[in-house]
């Protein structure tokens, strides 16, 4: 028989996740793009990429990633090296710009959730937990995206990373390879082969977040309280 409590509970998760997963990987890609303009590249600007336009960074296979393994990516904003005056500096910074971006905006993002079920109390019912659960998924789907994308394996900004800072023979050895990265992620993923690794490492992020959130939350909500 066809459960609709679970067709119900789907439907309400993806009510809270679809907006978590725009916002996350367009301020991902936003960030790739201002970061490289800030240090001389207008690639991504003439491109119309320099947005938090969700359409213009849109990418099917990396959003069925995210709702379905909670990690993925969006289209890469395009970015031109040779504008930078230290290109291999240029490319950590820019490629870094997108997962920190990420792990700021789940810290964030957790700091409003914390304050809503700490001094939410006044504030109608239904929509204190519309408003947490919004923000705990919007953490969760900004800290998974910023982990995810640190990978050293192509596209993912990881492999940018690795790239800038390997000696140029093994940097040319490794990019034969790079057109099969796309297909390493999504076998690895399917196997359930980097799920151990990411969880872990998601994990200590969110612990952490936690620990020092609470550090200056929890006394002031003492104080107040």
């Amino acid at each position: 028989m066809f459960n609709f409590s679970n067709l119900r509970e789907t439907l309400e998760t993806l009510l809270y996740a679809l907006p978590a997963i725009v916002i996350a990987l367009s301020f991902h890609e936003f960030m790739h793009g201002a970061v490289a303009y800030a240090m001389g590249d207008p690639t991504a600007k003439n491109a119309g990429r320099l947005t938090l336009n969700p359409i213009k960074h849109f990418d099917p296979i990396g959003l069925v990633m995210m709702i379905v393994f909670h990690f993925g990516w969006a289209r890469p904003v395009p970015i031109n090296s040779a504008y930078f005056k230290r290109p291999k500096l240029g490319i950590v910074l820019t490629s870094l710009a997108g997962p920190l971006a990420n792990f700021l905006l789940g810290f964030f993002s957790l700091n409003l959730y914390l304050v809503l079920n700490l001094f939410g109390a006044g504030m109608p019912a239904a929509l204190q937990t519309v408003l947490c659960e919004f923000f705990a998924i919007l953490a969760s789907y900004n800290i998974s995206l910023g982990l995810f994308n640190l990978i050293p394996i192509p596209p993912l900004d990881g492999s940018k990373i690795l790239y800038a800072v390997l000696p140029q023979r093994a940097y040319y050895t490794l990019l034969r390879y790079e057109s099969y990265g796309m297909l390493l992620l999504i076998v690895l993923m399917f196997f359930d082969i980097l799920t151990p690794v990411l969880t872990t490492g998601y994990q200590w992020i969110m612990n952490g977040f936690l620990d020092v959130i609470g550090a200056y939350l929890i006394p002031i909500y003492r104080l107040i309280g």
